[in-house]
């Protein structure tokens, strides 16, 4: 019995992970040339939010690590998408928003993803959609 559910987790994250690579593939080949996945996420990201946010609570967000975090907004402000300003209480910190060119950048990427989602949605069928976000929105917040 055991064995079968060992076999059904690993069944699941294979997909996942399966679906994850897939995803990330076709995301690459239609966002923007120059923009990375990591540059959309970020960008979408501080478009939902509209509030400032430090590097440390984007890394956080991403599960990736400062470093990489510094990277990706560093990208993003060499090309004018985000601004960059020290926290005024703390001048050890950077306080990062959206640029409205930052907010083209990332409804132009929308409009070339959107097209490519969904006709996958469309395909499962509203019904299975509504009823798989729950499922993985609950599996996303037991791995963080």
């Amino acid at each position: 019995m055991a064995d079968d559910k060992n076999t059904l987790a690993i069944l699941l994250f294979s997909e996942i992970l399966g679906t994850d690579q897939i995803l990330r593939n076709r995301l690459a080949k239609v966002l923007p040339k120059g923009m990375e996945l990591s540059h959309f996420s970020v960008l979408n990201h501080l478009a939902w939010r509209e509030v400032e946010r430090t590097p440390a609570q984007l890394a956080e967000t991403f599960h990736v690590t400062r470093g990489a975090m510094s990277n990706t907004l560093s990208k993003l402000e060499w090309a004018g998408y985000i601004h960059m300003r020290p926290d005024w209480d703390d001048a050890r910190r950077k306080l990062i928003t959206i640029s409205p060119s930052g907010r083209k950048a990332r409804d132009a990427a929308l409009s070339l993803i959107t097209p490519m989602i969904s006709q996958v949605a469309d395909e499962l069928g509203e019904d299975k959609v509504r009823a798989v976000i729950p499922t993985l929105r609950e599996l996303r917040r037991k791995m963080t």
